[in-house]
């Protein structure tokens, strides 16, 4: 059984910074790229980043460049978001998922996602 447990979401001032965290198990972790999504009210789930199995390449969305970093640690099966130099519209639920290879399919795994909040 998949599970995708978010953590590290919080309320920091604009500028500031955090580190996301997902722990992931009920399947070969190291096996798939892995990805990071977000939420915000009234809109749609929209990809933030990603990274391939082996943490060789990772993609990013335009609104993120320079300011996150994906990470994984394939010996805790873990994935990491450092997001750094926050703005308001970072502000959203932030959510980790298995990718295929292609770095675009998913396969509908959710966890309960991490609420971040960036606002003074």
């Amino acid at each position: 059984q998949v599970q995708l447990v978010e953590s590290g979401g919080g309320l920091v001032q604009p500028g500031g910074s955090l580190r996301l965290s997902c722990a992931a198990s009920g399947f070969t972790v190291s096996s798939y790229a892995m990805s990071w999504y977000r939420q915000a009210p009234g809109k749609e789930r929209e990809l933030v980043a990603a990274i391939t199995s082996a943490g060789g390449s990772t993609n990013y969305a335009d609104s993120v460049k320079g300011r996150f970093t994906i990470s994984r640690d394939n010996a805790k099966n873990t994935v990491y978001l450092q997001m750094n130099s926050l703005k308001p519209e970072d502000t959203a639920v932030y959510y980790c998922t298995p990718m295929g290879p292609d770095m675009t399919t998913i396969y509908g795994y959710w966890g309960q996602g991490t609420q971040v909040t960036v606002s003074s």
